[in-house]
């Protein structure tokens, strides 16, 4: 399926975050068992609890079951975010429950049709006012299992976006949205490849599109459109999956003895650009020991700041990418392709 692009629609185009995206990538992470190293120590804290959630609910488990076991998600769960960067998940949900009736169960149907796996809808949806109890349900999700952690996710999309945005600045679209997934690919001038799977393309007009990080919990790339708002395609962020091998533990212990557990945690974490704001986030560390870090970092030549607009982003000199990974990688983290 591809997204052609009018020859206005690059200009309008932006980057923009979805607590509501985060919130269904987690549900569907928790819905089975987890593959994922990473994501494992939040799953192993979570996955009973919500469990127990859909056991008490049919509707959710109907819902998440089917969300979880179908190329076309239904679009109430999947809405375009309507604020950019400053998007909030109440902002969100209170657009998704006034989705009527009779287009959330036109949705679900198709979303059965798209499934791999057998759906009763007959057996759990029942009653009415279906968007606004799936509105209660992500909202239930994220209390108990997202908000907790959204600070330190938050930091991880934010770098995404700022790594993306110092492609666009560089090199255009066409590298900015290089690997989003494995099959985003820009095709020609005006068009992007977002999946292999069969369907018809979408035209994007002079209003543009959104390109929305989350953390790669659940299912990958979706596109997300309706309500007359901007098609908007999901994809996971950079980082999101990243854990240390374990030949490269023992190293790491050792930079952490060399030059100190905080420094050496800022140097690792440096592998993607980021603001000292960023960093703070995602160490869980004061904004104030993040840049004492930095200054000694900055003075042995291992890190440098370059200002971005009114913020000031740090990546890896090459000496710091020969030190946080052993003389392993070629380039330093700005210069990923």
């Amino acid at each position: 399926m591809l997204l052609r692009l009018d020859s206005q629609a690059l200009a309008r185009s932006r980057f923009a975050l979805s607590p509501l995206a985060e919130t269904l990538g987690a549900a569907m992470a928790l819905s089975r068992p987890c593959t994922d190293r990473w994501l494992a120590p939040w799953h192993a804290r979570h996955h009973a609890a919500f469990q127990d959630l859909l056991a008490a609910d049919p509707f959710a488990k109907g819902l998440v079951t089917l969300v979880s076991s179908t190329k076309y998600l239904p679009d109430h769960v999947s809405l375009p975010p309507p604020d950019g960067m400053r998007t909030r998940l109440g902002d969100e949900l209170a657009r998704m429950a006034c989705v009527p009736d009779d287009v959330v169960g036109a949705s679900l149907r198709l979303a059965v049709e798209a499934s791999w796996e057998r759906h009763d809808l007959g057996a759990w949806l029942t009653g009415h006012d279906w968007a606004a109890r799936t509105a209660v349900l992500f909202q239930r999700v994220w209390d108990a299992h997202l908000a907790e952690v959204w600070p330190r996710r938050r930091a991880l999309l934010e770098r995404d976006v700022t790594y993306r945005a110092g492609l666009l600045a560089a090199y255009g679209w066409p590298r900015a949205v290089e690997r989003m997934n494995r099959h985003s690919v820009w095709v020609g001038a005006d068009a992007i490849r977002f999946s292999s799977r069969p369907g018809h393309d979408r035209v994007v007009g002079p209003e543009g599109m959104l390109f929305v990080p989350y953390t790669g919990l659940g299912r990958g790339t979706w596109l997300c459109e309706g309500l007359g708002l901007p098609y908007a395609l999901v994809y996971p962020a950079r980082g999101s999956g990243d854990l240390p091998s374990a030949a490269a533990r023992p190293r790491q212990q050792a930079l952490a003895r060399l030059i100190g557990t905080g420094r050496a945690a800022i140097l690792r974490a440096l592998e993607h650009p980021a603001t000292s704001s960023e960093l703070a986030a995602e160490l869980g560390l004061s904004l104030g020991t993040v840049g004492g870090h930095l200054a000694v970092l900055r003075e042995a030549e291992l890190v440098v700041g370059e200002r971005a607009g009114r913020r000031v982003v740090y990546r890896r000199t090459a000496a710091g990418d020969a030190l946080a990974t052993g003389g392993t990688s070629g380039a330093g983290a700005g210069t990923h392709p």
